[in-house]
Parts: C-alpha cells; sequence; structure tokens
C-alpha cells in the first residue's frame, strides 16, 4: 500500500511506502478458511431446518393412513372431563319431560367441614356482589353498579339448592361464571352455605333447630362485637347508578334483578328422550 504525504515547507512530495501485513505471507489463510467452511456446514444440517416432527392436519409417510394427527383412542376421555354428564359435575338430570331440571338435593352429605368450606369460598367470590349476608348490596354497589341478586328474596328462595351450582357453573343475566376459580366439589359447598344462610336469615323456623340449642338474632351478635348497623336495614348507596339502559329481565338500579322463578333450566339434551317421554313443543 502507498501512501503520499507532505514533509517540510516546499511543493515536493515525497512518497512513503508503509509495510502491508497479510497473513497469505505465513500460509495460514487457506487452513483458516477450510476450517471455516468445515464447523458452518458440520452446524447446519438439513434436519435443524425441516425439523421431523408431526404438523397437525398435515400428511405424514410415517403412517399407513398417511395422516399426521392420530385418531383418537375410542372409550376414552380427556383429563379433567370425566363423568361430566352427571349430577355432581352438571346440577341437573333429565326430566320426565325430556329436559335438564335441577334437583333440591346434595350430591354428597353435609356437614360443619362443608359448610366452613363453602363459607370461606363464598366470602372470597360471592361477597363482592351479593354482600356477607347474600342481601345483593355488596361492595360493587358502592362503586357505581346495580345490586346483585338478593339471596334472601322469594324468587330466591323457592330455587333448588342445584340452581346455585349450576349458575356458578354457567353464569346467570349479567353474572359472570366461576368455574375457573371454584372447582365442582367447592360449587356444591357455595350452595350449600347458601341455602344455610338463608335458613339462618329468612327461610329457617324454629323446627330447623334442634332441641336445647339457643338461637342468638344477627343483631344481638353484631352489638356484642361492636357493629350494631350490620344488623339495620341497609339503604342503598348513592354511588348505585347504572350507566348503561336498563335491562327489564336483569334489573335496573336500584331493586335486584327482576328474573322470574323458574327452577328448571329447559336446555335440549343431546341424548334422545325414553319412548313415550317425548319433550314438549317449544313455543
Amino acid at each position: 500500500m502507498n501512501l503520499r504525504r507532505k514533509q517540510g515547507t516546499g511543493n515536493r512530495e515525497q512518497e512513503s511506502r508503509v509495510p502491508h501485513v497479510s497473513i497469505l505471507r505465513h500460509g495460514k489463510a487457506i487452513p483458516l478458511a477450510a476450517l471455516s467452511c468445515i464447523l458452518l456446514i458440520a452446524g447446519c444440517r438439513q434436519d435443524m431446518h425441516n425439523q421431523p416432527k408431526m404438523i397437525p392436519q398435515r400428511g405424514s409417510d410415517f403412517f399407513a393412513d398417511h395422516r399426521g394427527s392420530r385418531p383418537q383412542v375410542e372409550a376414552t376421555v380427556a383429563r379433567g372431563q370425566q363423568n361430566e354428564d352427571s349430577y355432581f359435575y352438571t346440577g341437573v338430570v333429565q326430566g320426565a319431560n325430556g329436559y335438564r331440571e335441577e334437583r333440591d338435593e346434595m350430591p354428597f352429605p353435609v356437614n360443619m367441614e362443608v359448610l366452613k368450606r363453602g363459607q370461606e369460598r363464598f366470602n372470597v367470590y360471592c361477597t363482592p356482589c351479593h354482600s356477607r349476608v347474600g342481601n345483593g348490596l355488596g361492595e360493587i354497589v358502592d362503586r357505581g353498579y346495580k345490586p346483585a341478586a338478593n339471596l334472601m328474596d322469594q324468587v330466591r328462595l323457592a330455587q333448588p339448592i342445584s340452581h346455585y351450582f349450576y349458575v356458578m357453573t354457567h353464569g346467570y343475566g349479567s353474572m359472570p361464571d366461576y368455574s375457573a376459580q371454584l372447582a365442582p366439589v367447592d360449587r356444591w359447598a357455595v350452595a350449600a352455605y347458601i341455602r344455610a344462610l338463608q335458613l339462618s336469615q329468612a327461610k329457617g323456623t324454629s323446627a330447623d333447630v334442634p332441641a336445647g340449642v339457643q338461637v342468638r338474632s344477627l343483631k344481638s351478635l353484631a352489638e356484642e362485637e361492636g357493629h350494631p348497623d350490620y344488623a339495620q336495614p341497609w339503604a342503598l348507596p348513592a354511588t348505585a347508578v347504572q350507566a348503561y339502559k336498563p335491562i327489564s329481565s336483569e334489573g335496573t338500579p336500584g331493586m335486584a334483578p327482576a328474573n322470574p322463578a323458574d327452577p328448571a333450566i329447559k336446555i335440549p339434551i343431546t341424548k334422545p328422550a325414553p319412548e313415550g317421554q317425548k319433550p314438549a313443543a317449544q313455543k
């Protein structure tokens, strides 16, 4: 490589030759390039680009039927979906008319452990809307939402216990489902606690209390705990407004959802009804 530079004060330019160092002089360029090519070829095998895997809905020569996706094994179910047609998992049974109906019965015995579990789950997931006493005036009302369903009114008192399980599983009106948050056994525990809550406040009578057991009113317990206001009638907060147009089937501001008392969930079944028990024609 030749470079020219000016020296001194004259116009004469002096050429200075800068030595050029090259690896060719030492004979190392060719072996180094060959080694690089070998490493590059060894690290780029074709099966790293076209991976030997089965892509859904794509054919394959590996199997005799030339299908990459394998057919499901007969008489098998997905994990976590077994027995989902039973009363424990659905909360409904097939009625005499061929439609699904709810029942006022639990699929397993209820004891204090079940009720305590139901109370704990109810306080976590249900009280924000229904309040701890189930009157539908939870904290959501203070934040501008309409009241939730009052579990103590005549409509909810007339509903069978599996209705609450069904609602928690599928949702109802403006209430979303809680099947992802609550396992089936916990949904039944919450339903049992709702029934116990109703018996303690609106539906129970002295005949439901065993002999010799003293029953204390909620008002006396609240006063004893230093919260007498808890036992007073709950007034609707001024923040209970509805920004959307009211829907009559879901209730209007200042009232609980006005759904009719219909304990039967009338959803056509997928299996044929027994002979002589065909479902009536829908209107």
